[in-house]
This record gives structure tokens, sequence and C-alpha cells, in this order.
């Protein structure tokens, strides 16, 4: 299947550089806090990997590097020419941490925070697996009315529109974008 073309009336919310500097700002704070705790990041797969990757480029403290691959969503896809938001469900791990995190500082980062309900459900479990404190940082922190969950560390913010870029996908694609992107109401054209 050949992949489909970004729309052209999709808005550029950030080019390249105004995610490096984000990420930038943010490992300054994180690596103030996180410095003397030799933290375990955690990439919350698929979508937290670009993010994770450019932390730990900036960090130059000691660290342990996890993943665990939890998922709600089943991925947006273009349907008839409009985007099919994907739908939330059960929390479903696919593969889960290696690493012992008892009494350890744990660090999950994802791409964007939606409605905080799978990072939420990670953080818990991850507390519950026994770890001393469990941080969240995302890349984009979405601006969703009513939402309960808070990121203790946040890059940039953007509307509550469909993303792309840095990460996000929409049905398996542009997450290799440099820039972050708000797709139009009309959504991808099919391929």
């Amino acid at each position: 299947m050949p992949s489909p073309d970004l729309p052209g009336d999709a808005e550029r919310l950030y080019d390249a550089s105004d995610v490096d500097h984000a990420i930038d700002r943010l490992a300054v704070r994180m690596a103030i806090d996180l410095q003397d705790v030799e933290p375990i990041l955690v990439c919350v797969m698929n979508g937290g990997l670009p993010f994770t990757a450019a932390l730990m480029r900036r960090f130059a403290f000691p660290l342990e590097l996890d993943y665990v691959h939890a998922v709600r969503y089943r991925g947006g896809s273009a349907v008839s020419g409009k985007v099919e938001a994907p739908r939330g469900g059960e929390l479903e791990v696919r593969v889960d941490l290696t690493r012992d995190v008892t009494e350890r500082v744990v660090v999950l980062a994802d791409d964007v925070l939606d409605r905080g309900t799978t990072l939420a459900r990670v953080a818990e479990r991850i507390s519950r697996a026994g770890a001393a404190r469990v941080y969240t940082a995302v890349l984009v922190n979405k601006r969703v009315p009513g939402r309960d969950f808070v990121a203790d560390y946040v890059a940039l913010d953007a509307p509550d529109r469909y993303l792309v870029g840095a990460g996000m996908d929409c049905g398996g694609w542009f997450r290799n974008l440099n820039g972050i992107y708000a797709l139009p109401d009309q959504g991808l054209p099919t391929p």
C-alpha cells in the first residue's frame, strides 16, 4: 500500500527547530530533578521513541533504559478521505518492563498526552510494582478540557486536534516528521 501524502492544508504547529528547543529546555529542568537519582527512563512505545531518544542524548547523568508497549488506541486511519480518530479501550500491555523498578525512580516518556488514560494506567502499574516515584514526561500536551491527569514534564502544548510528526502518527504514518502538524478536519487522502 502506498503511503498517504501529508495534506497540503495540514497546519504546522511546530517546526523541527521549535521541537528541538523545547526538548532542550525540558531536558535541563528534568536533569536538575533527576541527576542524582539514577532513574530508569521508560519509553512508551511506539510514539514515545523519538522523544525518549532525544532526551537520552541530552542527559549526561547515569540512567537505565527500558520500554513498555502499552496500547489502548488501535490507531487512527484514513477512511473515505477522513481521519478516523483512534478509539480507546482496555489497556493492553504487549511488552512489559524488563527492569526491576522496586524503590527506583522511573520516568515514563511518551509523545502526546491526550485524555491521559493510557499514561495514568501505565504509571499506576509501575507504582504498584514498587517504584519509589514515577514521573511522566510528554513531548506534547494537548489542551483537552476536563482531563484530570497532568504530566510532570511537558515540552510543548497544542490544541486538541489530530497531530502527527515527532512520534505521533495517523494509521502508522508520519511518525518520522521532524515538525508537528495538525491534520485538517477533512483528513488524509486515501492512498
